[in-house]
């Protein structure tokens, strides 16, 4: 999830829980801190948060990281949606979702997470319950159950045009809701489409989706009902933008690698290979470079898309899953059940620059 014209403060540095310092594609423990301004390679804080996290992200009115979590297969009755301390990354306060089903215990689990800071809000797309739902930052409340979105998987904030899109893959639709209102105001579907992550362009208000079904971009402009369809890479899951929007980067999973796509021409311009895997991408608006998580490998590719390769290698946990870029800090979120109690972990990459 990705916009390009957001840019969240500056994360302070934190007491480290586990700090790993990783360079090309290994990771070396260090023992004594050095006293240069900026670290040369990134600098990672590993802590266990709650079983099975699914995706996060960072407020920058509230200065909090949100992640969803839902844990096993329906009826489930495990899912949260957690306030994260994006510093220390303490558990700052944990919130149930609504129950569905009182004979099962089965709640409308979270998979999907989004923060509209405009309106104080978070939105998650609850994937089983084919719907998503909004809460508030302020109180943790569920304000609202929004049905009609078949296997809701990715939710992105556009705070400019006062606009949420959630993509369906269940039935290749995007649909986008007012923030103010909580009401639908747009669906478009593409017949044969899976689409998977999103991004928008939030100066035009266009919205861009990964189809992971027919491997291309899914574009909707702002007053249009009629999508563009891009070629992207083998399996795009996810979708990020430049910071200029001109260009997206998709995470493809099946080809191993992320394309870099020039939006004006519709075409893919460069393919870099990062890893086995790839599912979640991201953009650094700072320095322009993309950040793209490898599940399989178990690593965070971070591309220079100017030069066409693969700067640095940060190990994570197993099994990353999404990866959220606020300032020069990405967040990412593992199912490794590696930490205590089998909770799955967030890793802090504080990127080296």
């Amino acid at each position: 999830m990705s916009s390009p014209t957001r840019s969240p403060r500056r994360t302070g540095t934190c007491a480290a829980v586990a700090v790993v310092l990783a360079a090309g594609s290994t990771a070396a423990l260090t023992g004594t801190a050095t006293a240069q301004a900026r670290p040369a390679v990134s600098a990672v804080t590993t802590a266990p948060v709650t079983k099975g996290l699914y995706q996060s992200s960072y407020s920058e009115r509230n200065h909090v990281l949100w992640t969803a979590s839902a844990v096993g297969r329906p009826p489930v009755t495990n899912s949260a949606l957690t306030k994260v301390d994006p510093r220390t990354l303490e558990v700052k306060a944990t919130y149930a979702p609504p129950v569905t089903d009182p004979a099962t215990g089965a709640v409308e689990a979270v998979y999907g997470v989004a923060v509209d800071d405009e309106h104080n809000t978070v939105w998650t797309t609850n994937t089983r319950n084919n719907s998503v739902a909004v809460y508030s930052q302020r109180t943790g409340e569920h304000l609202a159950t929004l049905p009609g979105v078949n296997h809701a998987r990715e939710i992105v904030v556009d705070e400019r045009h006062n606009t949420v899109w959630a993509s369906a893959f269940g039935d290749g639709t995007l649909v986008a809701f007012d923030s103010r209102t909580l009401k639908e105001k747009k669906r478009v579907t593409v017949t044969g489409a899976g689409p998977t992550g999103l991004a928008v362009d939030e100066r035009s208000g266009t919205v861009y989706a990964a189809d992971l079904t027919n491997d291309q971009i899914i574009q909707v402009a702002a007053r249009s009902t009629t999508p563009r369809l891009i070629p992207a890479g083998d399996g795009p899951i996810s979708v990020a933008l430049s910071r200029d929007g001109r260009t997206a980067y998709t995470a493809n999973q099946t080809g191993g690698d992320v394309s870099v796509v020039d939006l004006r021409k519709g075409l893919v311009t460069k393919s870099v290979a990062t890893g086995r895997g790839p599912l979640s991408v991201a953009t650094d608006g700072r320095s322009g470079r993309v950040l793209v998580v490898n599940r399989t490998d178990a690593t965070v590719s971070v591309v220079d898309p100017r030069k066409g390769g693969v700067v640095e290698t940060v190990a994570t946990g197993a099994n990353p899953n999404h990866i959220e870029v606020a300032g020069d800090i990405a967040y990412v979120v593992d199912k490794s059940g590696a930490g205590a109690d089998g909770k799955d972990q967030l890793h802090r990459i504080r990127l080296a620059r």
